[in-house]
């Protein structure tokens, strides 16, 4: 365990915004993990778990108590019935992890590829990518309960997963992951392919399968197209992916022109639509690479919001402002930022 006190976020997050942090806690085991946020907890101190920061909009006034940096690493291996259990640290690097899983022929995180980021972050935004979502192979969640100040492992229906939605993100700070666990198909096929752009480029229908490293290849292929696989040395992919999510609406909300999906029965027993958040932040009127001084829409991507070098937070988020009250006063939608802001 390291503590830093020079550190600040805009040199941990790929948004690359955000002031100084009073104490930066750097670990490297499960272990340490628990003891940094218990002694937070007994201390009073302020507390903020941080993995890849690629999901995080870092304040400028910074933070006065503890950061713990999660950088955990270890891969357990088990056999379940046919299936392969990965249980996975939370300070591992996601896409590292869906590599080793492709390379190992395990099927079911290859269209997650690219998304930068920690494992432990994924159950947290039910992260998802063309077609693919990990809560349909989550089988355990393992946390840290501060409030009772013990682990408790969740179950996927106690995980309360919905469209980048999660009980943990729901309930913010109450849970620490810990580790995740998998259950991935021994395959050197994928899944059905069900995302229409990801079929084209794979050059197979919808609902057919394809190589394991094809579908990573080819989801590389367009997340690197439109500015969405980290790389330091490239100034359109500082950013935080896409910066809204899609909105769902019932059906009778739907958009004139706007491209949308079936999204399932809504609480009230309504159909649903999701739209399409790219084609909404167009339409409104900010365009690929539309800017304001030092903050903008990527130029390969409307929905990613970029930054330049001294950008801050606070302009990042007005005009992200800017975005919201132009596609609700359009069109009648309030879009939802996705990344977090502590």
């Amino acid at each position: 365990m390291q503590v830093h006190r020079d550190a600040r976020f805009a040199e941990l997050t790929t948004l690359g915004v955000g002031g100084p942090i009073d104490r930066l806690v750097e670990v490297t085991t499960r272990e340490e993990l628990v003891s940094a946020v218990r002694d937070a907890d007994d201390a009073g101190r302020p507390l903020l778990v941080l993995g890849g920061g690629s999901n995080l909009i870092g304040p400028d006034a910074g933070w006065s108590g503890d950061v713990v940096l999660v950088r955990t690493r270890g891969v357990t291996r088990r056999d379940a019935g046919g299936l392969v259990e990965l249980e996975v640290e939370a300070g591992e690097p996601w896409d590292d992890l869906v590599a080793a899983t492709v390379g190992q022929q395990l099927a079911g995180l290859e269209a997650l590829s690219g998304i930068p980021g920690s494992t432990g972050a994924t159950p947290v935004q039910n992260v998802g990518a063309y077609g693919q979502e990990v809560a349909a192979l989550i089988t355990s969640v393992r946390t840290w309960d501060r409030a009772a100040g013990t682990e408790r492992v969740f179950t996927p229906e106690e995980c309360g997963f919905a469209y980048r939605e999660s009980r943990f993100k729901s309930q913010p700070g109450a849970h620490v992951v810990l580790a995740v666990t998998f259950a991935l198909r021994p395959s050197a096929q994928s899944g059905a392919v069900s995302y229409a752009e990801l079929a084209r480029t794979l050059g197979v229908g919808l609902g057919e399968t394809a190589p394991l490293a094809a579908v990573r290849d080819a989801v590389l292929g367009l997340r690197r197209g439109k500015g969405m696989v980290w790389d330091p040395a490239d100034p359109d992919t500082r950013s935080a992916g896409s910066f809204f999510t899609n909105p769902i609406v019932p059906v009778a909300a739907a958009v004139p022109g706007c491209p949308s999906w079936p999204a399932g029965i809504g609480a009230d027993g309504a159909e649903q639509l999701k739209l399409s958040a790219a084609w909404l932040v167009q339409s409104a009127g900010f365009s690929k690479g539309t800017r304001d001084g030092r903050v903008g829409t990527s130029p390969r991507h409307s929905l990613a919001l970029t930054t330049e070098p001294g950008a801050t937070s606070a302009e990042l988020m007005a005009f992200a402002g800017r975005v919201v009250d132009a596609v609700r006063g359009q069109f009648g939608v309030t879009l939802v930022p996705e990344p977090v802001r502590p």
